[in-house]
């Protein structure tokens, strides 16, 4: 929103954009018709089940899964498909809102008076940039948690199933090289992601008492011993 803010004339490519559209830098994702254009993160409803159902995987009991959202960001759509994922799997979802750095520890308080016994973290620049303290906490309070970015399991957390991010800066590339030939953002439309990475940190797992699965270990992108 930013770039949106500081130019209209200048050609923006972005990169990992939760809703373009919804959060308004273009009026659809097959015509931009603005000065931005780039790659999404969304993907449809079904990613967020398929992330939901990498920690079900891992943890079979989970029953309760506590839904760390920042409401201030433009990832309404996704928390909604979160709570669909866990009533699908037969998990009670509780919605627990995080608004800055100070409240995340208030935010796993709430976790353990609601007795959360799994969490799935929806990414925002809020949650993505203060993974650290988001994973020292999970492992503290000893919750198994899923997310939506492959450096939440790289910095520690148990496991995430995303969009592959080098994937999409590769792709941004092709989309600078059309902008420098010519081509108006406007017109290139707007990519959802191809190319998605399970990641799984073996070493979290194992201090969670967590076994993990032979197949899902062959599935797994990278596994970080």
């Amino acid at each position: 929103m930013e770039a949106k803010k500081a130019t209209s004339s200048i050609p923006v490519v972005f990169v990992g954009v939760p809703d373009p559209v919804g959060s308004g830098l273009a009026s659809s994702l097959a015509r931009p018709e603005q000065n931005l254009t780039g790659l999404a993160r969304a993907a449809g409803d079904g990613l967020v089940g398929k992330t939901v159902q990498a920690l079900t995987e891992l943890d079979p009991a989970a029953t309760r899964m506590a839904i760390l959202w920042n409401p201030n960001a433009a990832i309404e759509e996704r928390r909604t498909q979160a709570i669909a994922a866990a009533g699908a799997f037969g998990i009670t979802p509780l919605v627990i809102e995080v608004r800055d750095l100070d409240g995340i520890v208030a935010a796993f308080a709430a976790m353990r008076k609601e007795r959360a016994n799994a969490l799935f973290v929806v990414t925002d620049p809020l949650t993505l940039q203060n993974r650290n303290e988001i994973v020292r906490l999970a492992a503290a309070n000893r919750i198994p948690a899923v997310y939506e970015f492959g450096e939440f399991a790289r910095a520690g957390g148990l496991v995430a199933y995303a969009p592959s991010i080098t994937e999409q800066f590769r792709r941004a590339a092709i989309y600078v090289d059309k902008i420098l030939h010519g081509a108006k953002p406007g017109e290139l439309p707007i990519e959802q992601p191809t190319k998605f990475e399970l990641v799984i940190n073996l070493k979290t797992a194992k201090a969670l008492g967590i076994t993990v699965p032979k197949e899902m270990l062959v599935r797994a992108d990278e596994v970080i011993q």
